[in-house]
């Protein structure tokens, strides 16, 4: 029970930091937002592939962005963000009014 409150809680911030922050979808983009040093976040699908789960673990470990390891696979991960498509990874830039960055923390 408790882990459907945290996850429903997770979503929700999730949400509100893609409504009121700044945010790259995909993988290239998230690669390439660590690579510039602006990702604070990234977000991994549970269906990500381990090879490219591993080279986004690598990038974040060098970059010193936080990881976080989404319950869902890409297509509710694409639902937790308000889009009609599916999202493997994604990257926060600025959280905007959510406070994502302390609850992963």
């Amino acid at each position: 029970m408790a882990a459907k409150k945290t996850g429903e809680n997770m979503n929700a911030k999730l949400a509100l930091a893609v409504k009121s922050g700044k945010y790259t979808l995909g993988y290239k983009s998230t690669i390439k937002s660590m690579r510039q040093g602006k990702a604070k976040l990234i977000i991994i699908a549970a269906n990500t592939p381990i090879l490219r789960k591993s080279e986004l673990e690598y990038y974040a470990m060098m970059s010193r962005s936080k990881v976080y390891y989404f319950q869902g696979g890409n297509n509710e991960l694409g639902t937790a963000c308000g889009k009609m498509f599916r999202v493997g990874v994604l990257s926060i830039l600025d959280a905007g009014d959510s406070d994502i960055l302390e609850a992963v923390a």
